[in-house]
């Protein structure tokens, strides 16, 4: 009995070493997978931040849609500029002589074209799209115009949501994941960039993310 009961123990004592083992390893795999994966999902949403603001730029509103964005970069230009100083002389009624006057001259350069400028070797035709594993996740966007100071501003946002990215991990660690409130993570159940209630084109993701 002392041989079976040793046995027995042995087995319990294997079993939970490799229960801990199998638990503390699966976690770091998690946290590798992703970073990975979040990490191409803010690529895309920079990349989306990029093409908006260019696009309101020049026509001074954000696209309402991935088509239109795609067809704004594929023709759209930057106009380029110079400013330089000048002056010019014009006569002063109430004086009766001939003032000096300062201004600012902007002079047209050219044109670059924003596909070649921003998006040489990005695929902006597929800004929506994260390819995850087998699967292509969509990412959301919207538009909307918001007032300041009786002044109309246009916003926009784009969003992921986490588990969308992450559909083919531990529910376990998704669950957690959405409720994340730490300096160094992305807080709530999603990935953004920009407001559709505030003037900002930020992203929600800490500054490691970037570096």
């Amino acid at each position: 009995m002392k041989y079976i009961i040793q046995l027995v123990l042995w087995v319990v004592i294997a079993f939970l070493g490799f229960k801990v083992y199998d638990s503390v390893y699966s976690s770091v795999e998690f946290q590798k997978t992703k970073k990975e994966r979040f990490a191409e999902a803010i690529d895309k949403l920079k990349q989306i931040r990029t093409a908006q603001v260019a696009h309101r730029t020049v026509t001074g509103k954000f696209a309402n849609s991935y088509e239109n964005l795609a067809k704004f970069i594929d023709t759209a230009k930057f106009t380029i500029t110079q400013q330089r100083d000048s002056s010019f002389t014009r006569f002063d009624k109430v004086l009766k002589i001939d003032k000096s006057i300062d201004t600012v001259v902007v002079d047209v350069l050219g044109y670059e074209s924003i596909k070649d400028s921003l998006f040489r070797d990005i695929d902006y035709r597929k800004l929506e799209v994260i390819n995850v594993a087998d699967r292509e996740v969509k990412i959301g966007m919207k538009t909307n115009v918001i007032e300041r100071n009786e002044i109309l501003y246009p916003v926009f946002q784009a969003r992921v949501l986490k588990k969308d990215i992450l559909f083919d991990q531990d529910p376990n660690y998704i669950e957690q994941e959405d409720k994340a409130e730490s300096l160094g993570e992305i807080n709530g159940n999603e990935i953004s960039v920009g407001s559709l209630d505030e003037i900002n084109t930020n992203g929600n993701w800490p500054v490691s993310y970037d570096n």
